[in-house]
């Protein structure tokens, strides 16, 4: 049975974005595909039919998210916009003793303030304007595992999501104006290229620091994980469900070791920093 309604996906070129594209097209919703390139609107449009509707959204650029916005605005015509999924992001990783501060900037810019520029931008299509009729639509933010804890050296990735969980939680208690509901989705190891992109970082380039061999274990570890993550489909699925489930959850955990992320949950915190600074080796140097 299809579900007729419509979505816009950011970051839908590739991973997550690109399989819940096809996830929620196959359901029946037109989907608006957030793309940064061209070439990558034609790949989609091609590959996953004509429910896929490629709009270029870079989140970095408010004059390609309102132009998307517009061109959303006027394929509607009228009818209320059902869903927005925030998922693009990028993985920034370094020591912060030692990472250049406009590698933070560069971080945050695409996985805060990002998200907040398209919400901006589409959240009057979903409700947040006056005159507004329909149904309210939902914004369901991916956030990750590591908006609740940090690992070191991927510190500014855990700093975007961490800094993501607050956006959803007050952006939520915000909308309530509008009968908008915000959730967050936190996907922990999945198969997709956000993790393929971390064999371009350099090691070397921390090489005189004293954290080099942490480094190089945690890349170790961080492509495992990958290699042996789920397939995004399943974030697909629980992207679905939060954007039609009656209440949905406000943050569903998406990840192949559940019972571990529930233990570091648990564990008192000083226990958990000397688990990790110890499979990392960074024990104290005098």
């Amino acid at each position: 049975m299809s579900e007729n309604r419509s979505v816009l996906i950011t970051g839908a070129s590739t991973g997550i974005g690109y399989s819940s594209a096809k996830f929620l097209s196959d359901k029946g919703w037109r989907v608006y595909a957030g793309v940064r390139k061209a070439e990558d609107a034609a790949r989609l449009s091609a590959e996953l039919g004509d429910r896929v509707h490629p709009v270029i959204c870079d989140v970095t650029d408010a004059v390609t998210i309102q132009s998307a916005a517009e061109q959303v605005r006027q394929d509607l015509k009228g009818q209320p916009l059902s869903g927005l999924v925030n998922n693009a992001g990028i993985a920034v990783a370094g020591p912060l003793l030692h990472l250049p501060p406009e590698e933070m900037t560069r971080q945050l810019d695409v996985n805060v303030t990002g998200q907040m520029r398209v919400t901006q931008a589409f959240a009057p299509l979903m409700g947040a304007e006056k005159g507004f009729t329909g149904e309210p639509g939902r914004i369901v933010n991916i956030s990750s595992v590591a908006g609740f804890h940090a690992m070191p050296i991927l510190t500014p990735y855990a700093c975007s999501k961490f800094a993501l969980e607050a956006f959803t939680e007050g952006l939520r208690r915000e909308m309530m104006l509008y009968g908008i509901d915000v959730v967050a989705i936190n996907p922990g190891p999945i198969k997709t290229p956000i993790w393929d992109k971390a064999q371009e970082l350099d090691p070397e380039q921390y090489g005189q620091t004293d954290f080099i061999k942490a480094i190089h274990r945690l890349l170790k570890f961080t492509l495992n994980s990958a290699e042996n993550g789920l397939p995004p489909e399943r974030v697909a699925q629980a992207i679905h469900a939060a954007l039609t489930d009656k209440k949905p959850k406000l943050n569903t955990v998406v990840t192949p070791t559940p019972l571990q992320g529930l233990m570091l949950k648990l564990m008192p915190r000083r226990m958990v920093d000397k688990m990790i600074t110890s499979q990392l080796g960074l024990k104290r140097l005098n």
